[in-house]
């Protein structure tokens, strides 16, 4: 799907609605970055399907390929507007904050204003809009907003309208400073006000309906009833915007004339419910538990609801929503303590926006604004023993003590009798998948990755930590069941601490989240450290296969694909990972490279790692030269690196279809330099052993687990494989064994070919057909890190 360009100098700019993990590096949402309009029109002229644009970040300068489905197009003046604001999560709050960014926009020398300095305010003047610090070398410089501090706000600037020995503007001494527009909030002149007046929150003294107003009012002489939500005039004549009770039309407004609506006796019980016909009269249910307006714990003993509290919502004609709070406080016009609530589904009106301002920011349609008193704690994730998630929450899968114990990955029988069954695994709950496969195949039955819940890395979040530990892996091992609230905690501070609120309720990608997680909060050293084309610190935590497309492979396994990768980029791992997490060459949900990867149950690694001795892949002698050109040729093994000694080098490349390849020299470690002829020594092979896959079929993660060392030892796992009720209910998580996958890779290759996907057993079809990450380790390796 193309991106519209947003087209100034001959550049596309976009900033990202989401984070984006690209190699070792992690870009939150708010970064800016552009490409060239000839290298847009290259990527999408020829294949419109494109799901990935390579762009380079404006902040730091790096190439990076980022799917098109996070990136938001802006034009070149906006772009630049929000560059000069540093941080990339207040960058995104300011672009969402339409009327500020478009007010800026209009904003030039002269316009009075009013600056945040220091958490107050103080009025100014404009006296020059432009870029400050101008690189020769950068696309894009930011714009700032030079302003003249007046009246309280004198001396309380930085300069005199000089900037590094430049002059922008003149003024008294610490009366100039140079602010971005999101510090600045513009104070229209008299020239700018259009001949409609934009709906008012305050409405002028004798209007008798006012924001927040129950009211009724003839459509087609039926009476209708709804609330007011702006009242505003336009010439001589007062309107009122309302929402209506119409089922259905919650997101639909009607602009009524003042003189047309009777203004109802009391107000509704929410701002922006789905209204019935009690709407007005009182009659909306309330909940049990009655919270004061402090939001104080109430007489259930449920704990005070906050921001990014789970809550349900009863609605007028008793219909119940479920979401987060993601906002606390007063509105204007409104007396109580209200709550601004992000759906899990589309049932609200709003984005966020309340007359004009965010208060919260969401997708459409999935905010809400209700009184605090009218939200109650999420019944699904309660540990009430009389409701009906017993199932949930029996004896059986009791809180664990919160003492810094460990329990060990469960192996093969144990593994079986604790862990498969319903009700088994991590539960999920709107759209966890991601995070639920992942820790799965990550903490079910192995402890590559243990490292991670104890050891006190430099910037390691302990809360973090914890829930990670105390709240998810220490119970999956020990019952053999975690919860949806637990990983809803865990999301809850993925929120918090990256600061992207889509990760409690919007569809993620694995690596975003073990990217976030590792390096960003918990700040594990990368997993694999590489070298490219000569040069290292090339670092990350999961590595992403990009190759060509290759006629010779039809069904690839995953050690021909990591091969064919290495090659491709030049690159080499430095060391031998402890957990090596690779991507299958795969966009977005639904283009896949190849309809069938053969899982490699061992990938051996011996001739990936640099300075390693290699061996003769003729006489078995150790090798000092490695050609590329070999790789391809199919004269030789299908995988493996080509790599030879000098002497079978010589009559390798005396053929006349070879003396053009051009073999590179390799490093022989000292210890192998002197060493018998034909190879009577072995190079020693460094292998990992594969742990676990994660497999993605129309946007819904599964995991495939190995649990012992026989080919038939695997096991599946679906967080959301069964449900409990409808919109009221549960996800069933269910773990089931599929000892069927062991007949498929007992196959030899060329009758695996063959197989049709549809006549597959069970779920081997998943493991063949679906693979989106294979993870695997060394068992050796995982001793020391």
């Amino acid at each position: 799907m193309s991106l519209p360009p947003s087209v100034g100098d001959g550049n596309c700019y976009y900033i990202l609605t989401e984070g984006c993990a690209y190699g070792s590096k992690y870009f939150p949402p708010g970064s800016l970055c552009f490409c060239s309009e000839r290298s847009y029109l290259r990527s999408f002229a020829d294949r419109p399907s494109a799901r990935f644009l390579k762009v380079v970040m404006l902040d730091e300068g790096s190439t990076v390929a980022v799917t098109v489905e996070i990136l938001q197009p802006v034009r070149r003046e906006v772009a630049a507007l929000l560059l000069g604001i540093g941080g990339p999560s207040e960058r995104l709050d300011s672009f969402l904050e339409r009327l500020s960014l478009e007010a800026a926009l209009q904003a030039g020398p002269g316009q009075k204003v009013t600056v945040e300095i220091e958490r107050q305010h103080f009025p100014g003047v404009v006296r020059y809009v432009g870029s400050i610090h101008k690189s020769p070398l950068a696309a894009l410089s930011p714009v700032f907003f030079g302003v003249e501090l007046q009246g309280e706000g004198e001396n309380r600037g930085r300069s005199d309208g000089s900037y590094r020995g430049t002059e922008y503007f003149k003024c008294k001494p610490g009366c100039g400073i140079f602010l971005p527009f999101s510090k600045i909030r513009f104070t229209p002149g008299p020239e700018n006000e259009p001949g409609k007046q934009k709906p008012k929150v305050e409405a002028e003294e004798g209007v008798p309906v006012k924001v927040g107003d129950a009211v009724s009012f003839y459509v087609d002489e039926v009476l209708r009833k709804g609330i007011a939500m702006a009242v505003y005039r336009e010439g001589s004549q007062w309107f009122v915007k309302v929402c209506p009770e119409e089922e259905g039309t919650t997101d639909i407004f009607r602009e009524i004339p003042l003189d047309s609506v009777v203004k109802e006796n009391l107000i509704s019980q929410s701002v922006f419910p789905t209204f019935g016909s009690d709407v007005g009269l009182g009659h909306a249910k309330q909940p049990k538990r009655q919270a004061s307006e402090s939001g104080e714990e109430g007489e259930s003993g449920n704990p005070p609801l906050e921001v990014n509290s789970m809550v349900q919502i009863t609605l007028d004609k008793g219909n119940q929503v479920f979401g987060i709070i993601r906002w606390l406080g007063y509105l204007p016009q409104i007396k109580h303590k209200m709550a601004g609530v992000e759906l899990d589904e589309d049932k609200g009106v709003t984005a966020g926006e309340w007359l004009g301002k965010y208060y919260f920011h969401c997708a459409p349609k999935r905010g809400l604004f209700v009184k605090l008193q009218s939200c109650q704690p999420d019944v699904r994730f309660q540990s009430s023993r009389g409701s009906d998630l017993n199932l949930v929450e029996d004896s059986e899968h009791e809180a664990l003590p919160h003492a810094p114990v460990s329990f060990p990955p469960l192996r093969n029988e144990d593994a079986v009798s604790v862990l498969r069954g319903r009700m088994k695994g991590i539960q999920g709950h709107c759209n966890s998948c991601y995070m639920d496969a992942a820790l799965f195949s990550l903490f079910s039955c192995t402890s590559v990755l243990d490292s991670m819940l104890f050891t006190p890395f430099t910037l390691c979040d302990r809360n973090v930590q914890e829930i990670l530990r105390e709240e998810i892996v220490n119970p999956l091992r020990k019952t053999g069941f975690v919860k949806a609230r637990s990983v809803m905690h865990l999301r809850e501070q993925l929120t918090e601490k990256g600061k992207c609120s889509s990760f409690t309720n919007a569809e993620k990608d694995p690596e975003e989240f073990l990217s976030l997680i590792m390096q960003k909060i918990l700040g594990i050293e990368p997993l694999l450290k590489l070298q490219s084309g000569g040069h290292e610190g090339l670092d990350c935590y999961c590595y992403q296969i990009f190759m060509d497309k290759q006629e010779d492979l039809v069904v690839p396994d995953v050690q021909q694909l990591v091969e064919h990768s290495f090659l491709t980029y030049d690159q080499k791992l430095v060391e031998i990972p402890s957990c090596f997490i690779i991507q299958m060459p795969r966009f977005g949900k639904e283009y896949k490279m190849f309809s069938k990867i053969i899982p490699s149950l061992e990938l051996d690694i011996t001739d990936l790692l640099l300075d390693s001795p290699r061996e003769c892949c003729v006489c078995g002698d150790v090798a000092t030269l490695e050609c590329s050109g070999c790789f391809k040729d199919k004269m030789f093994a299908p995988t493996g690196l080509k790599q030879f000694c000098s002497t079978c080098s010589k009559q390798v490349h005396s053929h006349y279809r070879r003396r053009t390849h051009k073999p590179t020299r390799l490093h022989v470690p000292e210890e192998f330099q002197c060493r018998s002829p034909q190879g009577s020594q072995r190079v020693p092979r460094e292998k990992m052993e594969l742990f676990a896959v994660l497999c993605i079929e129309t946007s819904h993660y599964v995991s495939f687990v190995k649990y012992g060392p026989e080919n038939e030892h695997w096991m599946f796992f679906d967080s959301m494989a069964d449900r409990h009720g409808d919109e009221n209910g549960f996800n069933i998580p269910t773990v089931t064994l599929c000892p069927e996958v062991a007949k498929y890779l007992d196959l030899p290759l060329a009758v695996l070919a063959l197989e049709q996907p549809r006549d597959m057993d069970g779920v081997a079809k998943r493991l063949f057909c679906d693979a989106y990450m294979y993870m695997y380790q060394s068992n050796k390796m995982a001793l020391y890190k």
